[in-house]
């Protein structure tokens, strides 16, 4: 009977200096994406915000490289952001994620899920600055996927609540390592989803998004899990009074 000898080797750390070293730039025209939705494709050349452990920005890299495993257990971190938008009968509004996505298809997850930009009016290097990018990108993804204009979903009506720091793999080749803003808004929208991004949506009480964790037919996000099982419901019972004393939380919650 022959033994396999499993050796553990540490992340190095992220700095400016060795970011470069650890991931080369790599051509999204490569294998990694053969095959995939031609939008889809494109959208992973968009550049992501690149962090050290702390939320720092340290660089940028595209969304391809962001989302390969292989960079992502060297420890590649980026920025992300997760809104939870509810209505006037506080019914938070899921999405089921298309087909066509790269990246976790099929799964249903909260209203919008996403990343800043590396551009100047997304990025920041102090919390104040980070959260108003994140939600400069929130207005600009709720567009993009699900039709809602911004003029219904002002910069200042979204509420920033705490950051979350998870790895969570898709397949074994994609996957997601981010510092996730969690953003509530609620808000009255005309919903009108982009097919590319969207397979449906639904609005649900609290009660209803637990019976529908009941049910083995319906996949969700990994980081829509995380947030439900440690603290969603007990900021959904706060939303219209008491949410406050949840809103921005400096330290970064590690999951």
């Amino acid at each position: 009977m022959s033994t396999t000898t499993v050796s553990e080797t540490r992340a190095e750390p992220i700095t400016a200096q060795t970011i470069l070293g650890l991931f080369p730039d790599i051509d999204t025209s490569g294998d990694a994406l053969e095959g995939h939705d031609e939008e889809q494709i494109r959208l992973m050349d968009e550049v992501c915000i690149v962090l050290d452990e702390n939320d720092m920005p340290i660089g940028t890299a595209s969304k391809k490289l962001c989302h390969l495993m292989t960079n992502i257990e060297k420890g590649l971190l980026h920025r992300a952001f997760s809104v939870f938008l509810f209505n006037d009968k506080n019914e938070l509004l899921l999405q089921q994620r298309a087909t066509e996505k790269i990246t976790f298809p099929d799964m249903w997850t909260n209203t919008c899920c996403s990343h800043p930009l590396g551009v100047p009016t997304e990025t920041g290097s102090n919390l104040p600055d980070s959260i108003m990018g994140v939600k400069r990108a929130a207005q600009r993804k709720l567009d993009q996927e699900l039709g809602i204009k911004k003029e219904q979903v002002p910069l200042e009506d979204f509420r920033f609540l705490t950051r979350i720091h998870y790895k969570a793999p898709s397949n074994g080749q994609w996957g997601e390592h981010e510092i996730d803003y969690i953003l509530f808004i609620k808000a009255n929208v005309d919903v009108a989803p982009n097919p590319n991004e969207v397979r449906d949506t639904q609005y649900v009480t609290a009660e209803g998004l637990k019976k529908l964790f009941e049910d083995p037919q319906l996949k969700f996000t990994p980081w829509f899990k995380l947030i439900c099982n440690s603290m969603l419901f007990e900021w959904w019972q706060s939303l219209d009074s008491g949410l406050e004393k949840y809103e921005n939380e400096q330290e970064i919650r590690r999951m």
